[in-house]
């Protein structure tokens, strides 16, 4: 009898609740979240954040990933069942209904639009293109090899819309939102590169798009690398930007050992610690760059 292969980061149990959470595999919010809280905090320095503002940001963050990733599973659902890797999955393996999973979709989008309308009118105003992008990352990657990118832009929201919803006005300098936005597209856009290098073969069969099925493991590996570099040259531009000092660019240079540290797990000969490279580290990079820049918020 073969095994049942399960996806990494995914829990067992057969409750309604695991359910939902590896549906969306809730658990990698905190990928990006704490983008939206350096937009928060780098914001506060010019207007007081508020308990209010903060639970809202997170509960519009959270909302927003929720829908465009249970979108993305009801989009992908016939090639998730034809992929072993993806197989069981929830719609595929009959776990949850394309009925239940949009109307949860549906569900989250409507409370990330009234979290943003909570939080002010800018924020209300931009939810729905905001939405809009997000959704329509899950058909790109049947056109264009560079849908890793259109994720990381959905991604690279965040910290702009941590900033707008504090300030509800453009950063000034204009350019701290851009390198923001940039510093999260780059990266996320270079760990989906890597995510996706297992399913090169499976998606050249099926005439889907990604750089690693188009470009080979190998340049895959260096187009990452050069992503998460102009990370780094990102997200320094936005502490110079910000006025930032000594926290700032401590958690700068951890961030790049984190993302040294993790292209020193996958090789084009071994991608056997992918999934620890995925998750645990990219998770541990941005709680940690949070954490100093709030460290220099909370004490310079």
């Amino acid at each position: 009898m073969t095994a049942t292969v399960r996806e990494g980061q995914t829990y067992g149990g057969a409750s309604r609740l695991v359910r939902y959470v590896n549906f969306v595999k809730l658990p990698h919010t905190v990928f990006a979240l704490p983008f939206a809280l350096v937009g928060v905090t780098l914001a506060s320095w010019i207007v007081p954040v508020t308990a209010a503002t903060v639970v809202w940001v997170v509960v519009a963050f959270t909302a927003a990933r929720f829908a465009a990733m249970g979108f993305n599973r009801i989009a992908d659902r016939s090639f998730d069942a034809l992929n072993p890797r993806t197989a069981m999955r929830e719609i595929p393996s009959g776990a949850m209904s394309v009925p239940e999973a949009a109307a949860s979709v549906a569900v989250a989008s409507l409370v990330f639009i009234f979290a943003a309308g909570r939080i002010n009118p800018l924020c209300l105003a931009l939810s729905p293109v905001a939405l809009a992008w997000v959704l329509f990352y899950s058909y790109t990657k049947r056109f264009t090899r560079w849908a890793h990118l259109v994720l990381g832009l959905g991604l690279g929201i965040a910290p702009a819309g941590g900033y707008l919803a504090v300030t509800g006005a453009w950063s000034d300098p204009w350019w701290l939102l851009p390198a923001l936005a940039i510093a999260v597209m780059s990266w996320v856009g270079g760990f989906d590169i890597l995510y996706a290098l297992p399913d090169a073969e499976f998606d050249r069969s099926q005439g889907l798009y990604s750089v690693p099925a188009t470009m080979g493991i190998g340049k895959a590996l260096r187009v990452a690398r050069a992503l998460h570099a102009l990370t780094i040259a990102a997200l320094s531009a936005a502490g110079v930007a910000s006025g930032s000092s000594v926290l700032y660019f401590a958690g700068v240079v951890v961030a790049a050992g984190i993302l040294g540290w993790e292209h020193s797990l996958v090789s084009s000969d071994d991608l056997s610690k992918l999934d620890a490279a995925f998750f645990s580290v990219n998770g541990a990079l941005s709680v940690t760059f949070f954490l100093f820049v709030l460290a220099e918020r909370v004490f310079l």
